[in-house]
């Protein structure tokens, strides 16, 4: 098993609470210009557009206007640094680190597999730039969902929900978001069966609960196993709610998704735990869909086109 650990530098500094409230408007224009400029003389980094405006605007983005994002992008591309644009920002080193443990995975260079025209039937690798994370339901599989992260649950005891439900239909494949190892695997009576993916990193924790009853998993999954993004990990369904394994107490079919932030150890588990709001992530990641196909003899869903993630340490990618 490859181990995640995350070590302080000071003890006790490590960041204690995280509000990811940024707009779906804000997160896809800050994204296309980072992606846009790639290559080019002034490389733009998404987290480091959204982190200055949050700072500036002290978390607020209800004052976001767009006049802001694009003179900060100006003086950038007229040669500013962020370094020197920032000195006076309180609290830009916070919002940094914050957005880079919950999007530090998502953009990057990757290569992926695409159909070879000069050999039809065969397929070949090539380099890419961009989103490199994927939308937990598979490309051609339909889902909804609306924000209702904060929203009151009662089963066993009253809590907040932390996360967001796609609604979809029995069976329909789950993806891995990102590249990273399985922490855990099995039931729990309030998720059912569920997965959950580390980031090679150690910041995120994906979690992917309610998965189907019989069959929940990819079979060739096991815990400590390393995935990469768009890799078929699961299947939706509705189990959960119960101390009894394999039961389907869920009334509407779907997956809860859920991301953990991890700023130490310490916050792995118990009352200091940090879960974002992760609507927004999703309708994000609608722009990259995994396409799957059915092995038959297998009785497993796979993905279409194989990645090669730079994340994912070397001696990890046997492929």
């Amino acid at each position: 098993m490859y181990a995640v650990r995350i070590t302080e530098d000071e003890a006790d500094k490590y960041i204690k609470w995280v509000d990811f409230n940024i707009p779906y408007s804000l997160l896809e224009k800050t994204l296309n210009l980072d992606i846009k400029s790639y290559g080019k003389e002034t490389k733009l980094n998404w987290i480091e557009l959204l982190a200055y405006l949050a700072a500036k605007y002290g978390g607020n983005f209800k004052r976001y206007k767009s006049s802001d994002l694009d003179k900060l992008v100006k003086s950038l591309q007229e040669g500013a640094a962020m370094e020197e644009l920032t000195k006076d920002m309180k609290y830009y080193p916070y919002y940094l680190e914050a957005y880079t443990a919950v999007l530090g995975g998502f953009v990057g260079e990757y290569e992926i597999e695409v159909e070879d025209e000069n050999n039809p039937g065969a397929k070949k690798f090539v380099k890419k730039y961009g989103l490199k994370a994927f939308c937990p339901i598979a490309k051609g599989y339909g889902f909804s969902h609306y924000d209702d992260f904060g929203n009151s649950r009662t089963y066993g005891y009253k809590r907040k929900h932390l996360g967001n439900d796609l609604m979809g239909s029995i069976g329909t494949p789950i993806v891995a978001v990102e590249s990273g190892i399985i922490e855990a695997m099995g039931w729990n009576k309030y998720g059912g069966w569920r997965i959950g993916i580390r980031s090679f990193d150690g910041r995120r924790y994906y979690y992917y609960a309610h998965l189907r009853k019989n069959h929940p998993y990819n079979n060739t999954l096991a815990e400590g196993q390393t995935v990469k993004a768009g890799d078929v990990i699961g299947y939706l369904g509705m189990t959960g709610y119960s101390n009894k394994e394999n039961v389907n107490n869920i009334r509407t079919p779907h997956l809860h998704f859920g991301m953990q932030l991890i700023f130490d150890e310490s916050q792995k588990e118990g009352v200091n735990e940090i879960w974002i709001d992760v609507y927004n992530i999703v309708e994000l990641l609608k722009k990259n869909r995994s396409a799957v196909k059915k092995n038959t003899e297998l009785n497993d869903y796979f993905r279409v086109y194989d990645i090669k993630d730079p994340a994912m340490p070397q001696e990890l990618d046997q492929e």
